[in-house]
């Protein structure tokens, strides 16, 4: 017979083990034996629970693993909180920790000054700074409790907790929707009687994903926000442009790479970074994705962008690194035509862009080119025009006449762009410094190795390489079209000698090797784009048609062209065999075997002759046939439609700020033990930590609270960065609430 047991847990509790448990709210912590509670404790006092937990172990109740598992603290605290209480006894836990109170510095006058600036809302190192103390001094006094920072008032007990915004943003399912608490806001929003939600933090504990907050400074300082309400499409509704742009760069930061995948996330808790109720939903997401980037909004913006970046950093903008990419496609509903993809060694559908980037990889802008004619012919229409416009400070005429030699900026790029030509016209005519490798290098015989010379070259990331560089000078190009050059050579370690040439005729070769060798950046690009940005996705289904004036390849032209390829190898196939044959005769004695020679020479030759007629008819028609003909020529079965560009344009836009901002978060990580793969790493898993947002409307301050790293030392690097971070003092959009930023584990 089943024996019926009556629960000795109670209901809503955390089990500890089968006769523990612990009950947690945001206002206390009550531990139960069986059904009996015999201790509670606020959920912040850290002194108690290590002081419980150690009695619970120590008394056999339960297993030191048994805490380890229901609380997620660590082995080591455990069993150090274990042997204070069997070393030292229950009031260990409660000493007042001993510091260093009696130094010079910290007087009481000096005190008493610097409580009142953090009473104010003064971060400690601006504080510091002020009262001229050092950092770590400052930061002494506040870990021995000598002073007081704002964040260390019991402002924790008000915070909501997860589980609590979980169960109201499901109550709310039944009326508007999940998650959608603002009710008042969004019925005005539906009759048109509302300017867009106002933004408004509610303090909340543990909110996933909330360190992507950290990189709201660096997305503002790079100009998500610059010109969108005056350059995008104008939006309506409960959501606002802000709203989306904060929204799109925050998912791109947290990979969450389509708005399919945000399905994946509660909205309440996206909601909460954005200081709104909820996130809008997929479909609602793309509608307004699809208004902000209409009409070439999202182009006119990107190009507002591209050329503040520029004029922020006319360095950078001084060399530009052009490389081209293609996204393969794989749909149905429509062919584009084919093109090579080196990172397959495949010819296949796509489209291709071109995108132009600086030294380090920031990118500048892009071009799309559905129908691809190269990278010179997207040098001489798109990008060079564009860059005549927008690349800052260039060289007056006067400065152009004193110094023959002198360049308006200089271009990078692969053998794909080498065209003794192009150079030619881009210094005569634009007076533009060009950088390529060298083509046809095959009959270059290698220059001697006492010509090479090792030279200490800065790169453009501020890390030094020795190469054994050499120089000389070198005429390319045939007729008119011939220009004189430097020829770079750098000589590796196995011997061999990599060619590059330029026209920036003024600067030093170790240089031009800086900046050639350099070009890798932009492949590292790519790779780190596809990876983590998803750049290749499609962002929108549907196509356009071309209009009808735009030149396309003639397809009758491609497909005579390889049929000439086909029969031209047939031809020499014959040829070879027929030189062959004669070389090798059969003699005439012989009578059988010199009449099948005969015969075998005989048929080669009709099938060489019958060839070469085939071949001269093609030739004919190929002369008389053009090259490029106009979309609205082809035939029904040959057409193919653009893959619609615009909500394309404005998501590679944002993912371009939020890539720029991540990069300059980066360099801020940079240090002797850390470079940069690691450095983002360490923001990537700071983008998609918990945080606590507690704010402070009476005093105007947003404070961020972020959840401490698995790692002391990734903690100290954190702590460094959000110093920089404060001294920003940037303003959240939408509210006059400072951003504040501080860890919320202790550093030591």
């Amino acid at each position: 017979m089943q024996q019926l047991i009556l629960p000795t847990i109670p209901i809503g509790a955390t089990e500890i083990n089968g006769l523990t448990a612990v009950w947690r709210d945001e206002v206390r912590w009550t531990y139960f034996l069986g059904c009996h509670s015999f201790y509670t404790h606020p959920p912040d006092d850290l002194q108690q629970f290590r002081f419980i937990t150690s009695q619970l172990i120590d008394s056999g109740r339960c297993r030191q693993i048994d805490i380890i598992n229901t609380f997620g603290v660590s082995k080591s605290s455990v069993a150090r909180s274990l042997r204070t209480l069997r070393e030292e006894g229950a009031s260990a836990f409660f000493k007042q920790r001993v510091g260093h109170r009696n130094g010079k510095v910290f007087s009481p006058e000096v005190r008493e000054q610097a409580q009142q600036l953090l009473n104010q809302g003064w971060h400690r190192c601006d504080a510091a700074k002020e009262l001229g103390i050092k950092n770590d001094t400052f930061r002494k006094a506040i870990y021995d409790g000598r002073l007081h920072e704002m964040g260390d008032k019991p402002v924790s007990q008000n915070l909501t907790t997860k589980s609590t915004r979980d169960k109201i943003d499901a109550d709310a399912a039944d009326n508007m929707g999940t998650g959608c608490v603002n009710t008042i806001e969004r019925s005005l929003a539906a009759f048109g009687m509302s300017n867009g939600a106002p933004v408004d933090f509610l303090p909340s504990a543990d909110v996933p994903m909330g360190g992507v907050l950290c990189a709201l400074p660096a997305l503002l300082l790079n100009g998500l926000l610059d010109g969108s309400e005056q350059l995008l499409g104008q939006l309506k509704g409960y959501y606002r442009t802000a709203h989306i742009l904060l929204l799109v760069a925050y998912m791109a930061l947290c990979r969450i790479k389509t708005a399919e995948q945000l399905r994946s996330y509660s909205p309440g808790e996206f909601g909460n970074l954005l200081g709104l109720d909820r996130v809008p939903e997929v479909r609602c997401l793309r509608g307004k994705m699809a208004d902000l980037s209409k009409d070439d909004h999202a182009e006119v913006w990107a190009a507002h962008l591209s050329k503040r970046w520029m004029a922020e950093d006319p360095d950078a903008a001084g060399t530009l690194y052009i490389d081209g990419h293609v996204r393969v496609y794989h749909g149905g509903l429509t062919k584009p035509p084919k093109r090579f993809v080196s990172r397959d060694r495949l010819c296949l559908r796509g489209t291709t862009d071109y995108w132009v980037n600086d030294a380090i990889g920031r990118p500048f802008f892009v071009v799309e080119k559905p129908i691809d004619s190269g990278l010179l012919k997207a040098l001489k229409e798109d990008i060079v025009p564009r860059l005549l416009k927008d690349v800052p400070n260039q060289p007056t005429a006067q400065e152009f006449a004193t110094n023959p030699y002198l360049c308006r900026f200089i271009l990078v790029f692969d053998r794909e762009g080498y065209s003794p030509k192009l150079m030619d016209e881009m210094w005569q005519q634009h007076r533009i410094a060009c950088i390529t490798y060298k083509k046809f290098c095959g009959k270059d015989t290698n220059w001697p190795i006492k010509m090479f010379s090792d030279v200490e070259v800065s790169m453009p990331n501020g890390e030094l390489v020795t190469i054994a560089l050499a120089e000389q000078g070198s005429l390319i190009g045939s007729g008119k079209t011939k220009i004189w050059v430097r020829v770079i050579r750098k000589l590796t370690d196995s011997g061999h000698q990599t060619s590059l040439i330029s026209t920036a005729y003024d600067l030093p070769h170790d240089a031009l090797a800086a900046r050639m060798f350099s070009r890798w950046c932009q492949e590292n690009f790519f790779r780190y784009m596809m990876r983590h940005f998803a750049i290749d996705l499609i962002a929108e289904y549907g196509v356009d048609d071309f209009p009808d004036t735009e030149m396309v390849v003639n397809p009758t032209r491609r497909e005579l062209t390889k049929k000439r390829n086909s029969i031209n190898g047939k031809l020499k196939n014959r040829r070879a065999r027929f030189t062959a044959l004669n070389l090798s005769p059969k003699p005439e004695k012989d009578v059988k075997k010199h009449k099948q020679w005969e015969k075998k020479k005989s048929i080669l030759l009709e099938e060489i002759e019958h060839f070469e007629h085939q071949l001269e008819n093609i030739k004919k028609k190929l002369k008389a046939m053009p090259t490029h003909i106009p979309w609205g020529e082809l035939e029904e079965k040959d057409k193919f439609q653009r893959l619609r560009p615009e909500r394309k344009q404005f998501l590679d836009t944002v993912r371009m700020v939020a890539y720029r901002a991540e990069t300059a978060m980066a360099a801020q990580l940079k240090s002797k033990t850390v470079d940069t793969p690691a450095a983002r790493q360490i923001l990537l898993d700071l983008f998609s930590t918990e945080v606590d947002i507690i704010p402070d409307k009476e005093n105007k301050i947003l404070l961020v609270r972020v959840h401490g790293a698995s790692r002391p030392v990734v903690n100290r690097v954190l702590e460094d960065l959000f110093v920089t971070l404060n001294k920003t003092e940037m303003v959240y959009p939408g509210t006059e609430m400072q951003l504040r930023y501080e860890l919320g584990v202790k550093t030591g």
